[in-house]
């Protein structure tokens, strides 16, 4: 099977990674060859240059212009491919070429060259399939030009020139469109290679970071001295920056997939900027950082994962460099559209790597530097997060002084009040005591580092390596995705909810893109933790779910 492939556009800053329009750009050309035309033919007419019969080709003209106009504003008003478009605009273009160069007598023999060029360009433009067609059109239309144009009969040689240049020069550019195809699937294999190993690698070493770190929490709250807590603290630093790193592996092996959709919501830009707060809190006062926001009570239509990536990354970036300083998130409205700004006060961007931070895998680095954890994804992450929501990402530094980052473009739907009673969302009661949860983990580190982390905050742990055939009676499902022989956690919900007869909360841990465990599911109201799981967001959603329990039973009671 044939793999199609395009040219694609110069990446603009900012701007959404469209597909060039290559139909939109032959109908400009095709305006300005026209024009060019018009301009070679008429004076030639009027001096008497071509034979009588050649005052026929002024209506044609008149007409094709038009035509040309149309076409143009009929693919912008609607572009992509159209097979019947690109055939009735083939079809005028060497059908007019072919009438003006039959009555023209030898003057038009010049215009060949545009014949050919439509024949070339169609088949650079849209495959070989088309270039083709259209050899075999200009072939019928050299046969009658050749019967009504006396010139050319008189010239056979000049004839079967012409014919030999329509049939080779095609010819080898259909040869090297299909090298080009040849290199093209080989390039894309590497690359869908590349990503399926980046995304196996992240997702199984996720495994053991994500028990490590519930160990971790575990030993955090076992009276350890001073010392040892301390101790315990570096271990999870060390592993916050290595659940980093896996999860930047995880979202470019994802986007290089091409399986990201955005899914557009009405949300409080608020919302974002404290989540990505929340998140950052404890890793900005280990770097003496203050986190600083500008209060915005803007609402816009957009995805909020992906949002909330690509302000994580820029604020992840900022803590990293600017250790001991301020970092301020704001909002700014211009010309009807917002845009979110995060600014620190580091040392900045030296102005010959400016160019260069989007690139995949670039560090700005000098010799004698000291070294920061990642690995150079951040802000390709969120510059290709930009093309695809349609953000402009911006970027400004002053070595010295800081760096300041924008994403623009954000549509605003309407306003409402924040105050920060909205950053205080998500603060939940800690009484979690007594809660009953099935735990089903596969893999025997995760499950016994949960089912430790859960009892010690009081809840009572069913733990099972598999689907459990009988479960006693409890108030919340935490599954893993992946749980061995086919088997994913839908299908562990589904079963569970048989077993006993009814609808449970459940939770999903899983090293997959959320997307794709989402689609699965087939609900919106299952929560997904992506791995390795933090203490905090388990504990989180276990003590939503103590809430939600405890708002039931009052209401049965």
């Amino acid at each position: 099977m044939k793999t199609a492939f395009r040219i694609k556009a110069p990446v603009r800053s900012g701007r959404a990674d469209e597909e060039f329009d290559t139909e939109k750009a032959q109908a400009l050309v095709r305006i300005i060859i026209v024009t060019g035309t018009i301009s070679y033919i008429l004076p030639a007419i009027l001096m008497g240059a071509t034979p009588v019969e050649a005052w026929n080709v002024v209506p044609l003209l008149s007409y094709y212009f038009l035509f040309s106009l149309a076409a143009y504003w009929w693919i912008a008003r609607w572009p992509g491919e159209n097979r019947v478009r690109r055939a009735i605009t083939i079809t005028h273009d060497l059908g007019a070429l072919t009438f003006t160069i039959a009555v023209g007598g030898q003057t038009f023999l010049p215009l060949f060259a545009i014949m050919l060029w439509v024949t070339v360009g169609n088949g650079l433009r849209f495959g070989p399939a088309y270039l083709k067609i259209s050899t075999a059109a200009t072939l019928a239309g050299i046969a009658i030009i050749t019967y009504f144009n006396a010139y050319w009969r008189e010239n056979p040689f000049m004839v079967l020139t012409l014919v030999a240049t329509t049939v080779l020069v095609p010819a080898y550019i259909y040869a090297l469109l299909g090298r080009l195809r040849k290199a093209y699937e080989i390039a894309q294999e590497a690359s869908l290679s590349k990503s399926r190993f980046l995304a196996q690698a992240s997702h199984d070493l996720r495994q053991p970071i994500h028990a490590i770190s519930l160990f971790t929490a575990c030993l955090r709250d076992a009276n350890l001295q001073p010392k040892e807590l301390q101790m315990v603290e570096n271990i999870d630093r060390s592993l916050q920056s290595v659940s980093r790193l896996f999860k930047s592996l995880l979202n470019i092996s994802t986007l290089d997939s091409g399986r990201v959709t955005p899914k557009y919501e009405r949300i409080a830009i608020a919302e974002v900027i404290d989540d990505v707060l929340r998140q950052n809190r404890e890793a900005a006062q280990q770097c003496g950082i203050t986190l600083r926001t500008v209060s915005c009570s803007a609402v816009v239509e957009i995805d909020r994962a992906l949002l909330t990536t690509m302000v994580q990354n820029i604020v992840n970036n900022a803590i990293k460099y600017a250790a001991g300083r301020d970092v301020v998130i704001g909002c700014r409205h211009r010309g009807g559209r917002l845009a979110v700004q995060i600014c620190d006060q580091g040392p900045g961007i030296p102005c010959e790597h400016q160019a260069r931070v989007f690139e995949e895998f670039y560090q700005v680095r000098e010799r004698g530097d000291k070294d920061i954890d990642g690995v150079g994804l951040g802000l390709p992450i969120v510059r290709r997060l930009g093309r695809l929501l349609d953000i402009d990402v911006d970027l400004k530094s002053d070595p010295g002084k800081g760096t300041s980052v924008t994403l623009g473009n954000l549509h605003v739907t309407h306003k409402q009040e924040w105050s920060q009673s909205t950053l205080a969302a998500g603060h939940y009661p800690a009484a979690i005591d007594g809660l009953r949860i099935l735990l089903v983990e596969d893999d025997e580190a995760v499950l016994i580092a949960t089912a430790s982390l859960l009892r010690k905050w009081g809840c009572h742990v069913q733990a099972e390596a598999t689907i459990p055939r009988h479960v006693g009676d409890f108030d919340l499902l935490i599954t893993d995705f992946d749980l061995g022989g086919g088997v994913t956690g839908t299908e562990c919900i589904q079963i569970v909810q048989d077993l006993i007869g009814r609808q449970v909360p459940a939770v999903v841990m899983s090293g997959h893109d959320e997307g794709r465990v989402r689609e699965d599911l087939g609900s919106a109201d299952i929560p997904i933790l992506s791995k390795p799981v933090r203490p905090a967001e388990l504990r989180s959603v276990v003590m939503v779910a103590a809430l939600e329990t405890r708002r039931m039973r009052e209401t049965n009671s």
